[in-house]
């Protein structure tokens, strides 16, 4: 894998307090702090996250504590989810565990107002 294409790893033994800034990022042990990734964070099964996190795509399938801001979010069978949820897409598969504010759909803009009714019912 090219240096530029690399994910940054952090390992089932490890355990990482602090602040990880990137472009992908996959996570299996433990991290605490704040997670802001421009690309995909997946948390691996295994992987204990209590983090304020940004990123395009995420993908949990661990234990996961605090914020998700992402354009999606993929809760798969192992996930264990609790806290906020904001994202354009969320896709929450069978025997994940969600107990979250979740807030999804939303694009951030204004939504526009529906085109008026033209035309009436009669009878």
């Amino acid at each position: 894998m090219e240096p530029s294409k690399a994910a940054t790893l952090i390992d089932a033994h490890a355990d990482v307090d602090g602040k990880l800034k990137g472009k992908d990022a996959q996570i299996f042990g433990r991290f605490r702090g704040e997670i802001e990734v421009t690309g995909r964070l997946v948390l691996g099964e295994g992987s204990r996250v209590d983090a304020k996190v940004v990123t395009e795509a995420a993908e949990v399938a661990g234990e996961f504590k605090g914020e998700i801001t992402a354009k999606s979010v993929t809760l798969t069978e192992k996930a264990r989810v609790e806290g906020t949820l904001d994202a354009q897409v969320l896709v929450v598969r069978e025997g994940a565990h969600l107990n979250a504010s979740v807030n999804a759909g939303a694009t951030g803009k204004p939504k526009a107002t529906p085109p008026p009714v033209v035309g009436a019912l009669t009878g």
